[in-house]
């Protein structure tokens, strides 16, 4: 039995789980988080009168639009994550060559993780909708958390084997 190969598949496997109970209880519970992302694209938690208020999208339309296409971010992360679980336990007995083609559709959906949470939450949500100066509707310990989580579970991925 090779551990590393196992520890890989396993960590991805965990990372496709959280992605699957984020999308789930995104849709199970759609107002909870819909609410978060309408306050930070209202801007109506950041500092009173600070001067990137203009920045503030007061529609509920766009909140949707936001909301819905973080959705389909988790969605396709979660997808490649377990398409790429699969692949990488079915090539858990080839060689090396194979397993790190295998590697790819993993390493897909970890980018995708990274970016969701670079992107969409710490620059978007947090410096340009300020998000870091809502005492309520802040999301960046989570988003830096998760970036993590996800950064570190590639770097093992992208080990080679010894």
């Amino acid at each position: 039995m090779n551990v590393v190969r196992w520890a890989k598949i396993l960590l991805v496997a965990a990372v496709a789980l959280f992605f699957a109970l984020v999308v789930f209880n995104n849709l199970t519970d759609f107002n909870s988080n819909y609410q978060f992302v309408r306050h930070v694209l209202r801007m109506d938690t950041t500092f009173p009168g600070n001067s990137g208020l203009w920045r503030a999208l007061p529609w509920s339309t766009a909140h949707l639009i936001f909301y819905w296409g973080i959705i389909a971010w988790e969605t396709a992360t979660a997808a490649l994550l377990v398409w790429g679980s699969v692949r990488l336990l079915r090539a858990r007995q080839l060689g090396s060559a194979e397993f790190r083609e295998a590697c790819n559709i993993a390493v897909a959906g970890l980018v995708l993780s990274l970016l969701l949470w670079l992107v969409a939450f710490l620059a978007v949500g947090g410096e340009w909708f300020l998000m870091w100066q809502s005492a309520v509707w802040n999301g960046q310990q989570a988003a830096g958390r998760n970036f993590m989580v996800s950064g570190l579970v590639l770097l093992i991925l992208l080990q080679p084997e010894v």
